[in-house]
């Protein structure tokens, strides 16, 4: 036997919830699982900058060459004056990554190698994959409730406590934009406390970044970080392009540490180089190449600002067709309307869940959470009048 500790492992209950629901022939079919957007037609677009950009490339891209383990300069530098403006270039440690994921991990690695024993404090719920990814670079994860699903409130003093409590050269996950799966953002004043608290204790933050513009707009989601970057002297920040630029299945991503005075930068990204030589050598270029094109051509940024702004229009669209309804048996969908980026928690349980599923084709995972953008607004009503024949199914 080649592999005598192997032992079966659980399939994802997301992915595995996906291929239900594409195996799922019913006409009146949702999912609404995994975060993508989708258009009214139900499709997930290709950017019009993202083709005219790719279009470039592929006339004028002179090789295929590695680019090195950082990654493509140009890209970075255009995501770190998007993401971040007002920072120093020279306080920024930077590496490109294989999506808003590796970022994380990386994160991870660099947390854990820079100190063994170092905790991260986590907040749920939150992603799914946030936790196997930070245990596996071997942080201790403590999690914490963070979030009121009745109330649809973040939970600010327990945070505030938490940080009070942890130990110096700790860490913090933080999601400052279009929190995933809640959609609820924190407040600026809340940010503020926040960012004073875990500076004031010497505790790191691990900024999440992957639905950048999908908030209020990119200027005022860019305003709103680099006000909490300010008030923090170091700070590590995961970005992901698979969102706000389409380009999922490309891998575009990023990981920044920032360091006031810039005295870490050089050590971190040897660091960093020699973390990322080891899990992936070479980052993939096409993504990167594709935004660094796009944001370096005005026009084409301009375009790609028009076009992310008519996506973000419309799950605003859905969320207040969604919101309209009201009071939907037991849920709430008022709160809706007020939240941002792509996802709501919505207080469900696993019957419900699964009464959607097998007697309407609606495909929620048993957290209640909805990906608002990949529903159409020609949907909603079908999908309310759902979830209120679920639940009196359940009730009987």
């Amino acid at each position: 036997m080649p592999f005598p500790c192997l032992q079966p492992q659980p399939a994802d209950p997301l992915l595995s919830l996906a291929q239900l629901a594409g195996a799922d022939r019913r006409p009146s079919r949702l999912d609404l699982s995994v975060g993508v957007y989708r258009d009214e037609a139900g499709r997930t677009p290709v950017m019009r900058a993202v083709k005219a950009a790719e279009h470039l490339l592929a006339e004028t891209q002179p090789t295929k060459a590695y680019l090195g383990i950082l990654g493509n300069a140009v890209f970075l530098d255009h995501v770190r004056a998007l993401v971040m403006p007002g920072v120093d270039a020279r306080d920024v440690a930077a590496i490109q990554t294989p999506g808003g994921t590796a970022a994380l991990r990386l994160a991870a690695e660099l947390l854990a190698a820079g100190k063994p024993d170092r905790t991260i404090w986590v907040g749920t719920p939150t992603w799914s994959n946030h936790l196997p990814l930070l245990g596996g670079a071997r942080l201790d994860v403590r999690c914490f409730p963070a979030f009121d699903i009745a109330a649809q409130a973040p939970l600010v003093d327990r945070m505030l406590d938490v940080i009070a409590a942890a130990a110096p050269g700790d860490a913090f996950l933080l999601q400052p934009l279009c929190h995933n799966p809640t959609g609820v953002d924190l407040t600026p004043d809340a940010l503020a406390a926040i960012a004073d608290a875990l500076a004031a204790r010497g505790v790191v933050p691990l900024i999440d970044v992957a639905y950048h513009g999908f908030g209020r707009s990119l200027e005022e989601d860019s305003e709103r970080l680099a006000a909490l970057l300010d008030r923090l002297p170091h700070a590590l920040l995961t970005y992901s392009c698979s969102k706000n630029f389409g380009l999922y299945r490309e891998r575009a991503g990023a990981l920044f540490s920032v360091n006031r005075g810039g005295a870490l930068r050089d050590l971190i990204t040897g660091n960093l180089q020699a973390l990322a030589r080891t899990s992936w050598s070479m980052p993939p270029d096409h993504g990167a190449a594709v935004v660094a094109t796009i944001l370096g051509d005005a026009a084409l940024a301009a375009d790609w600002r028009q076009e992310l702004a008519a996506m973000v229009a419309r799950v605003r669209t859905v969320r207040q067709a969604l919101a309209g309804h009201g009071v939907v048996g037991a849920i709430d969908l008022g709160p809706v309307a007020g939240q941002s980026g792509m996802f709501s928690l919505l207080p469900f349980d696993a019957e419900l869940a699964a009464r959607l599923r097998s007697d309407h084709a609606v495909y929620i995972p048993d957290s209640g959470r909805i990906n608002v953008a990949g529903l159409a607004a020609d949907r909603v009503d079908g999908f309310v009048a759902a979830l209120r024949a679920a639940q009196m199914r359940s009730a009987a």
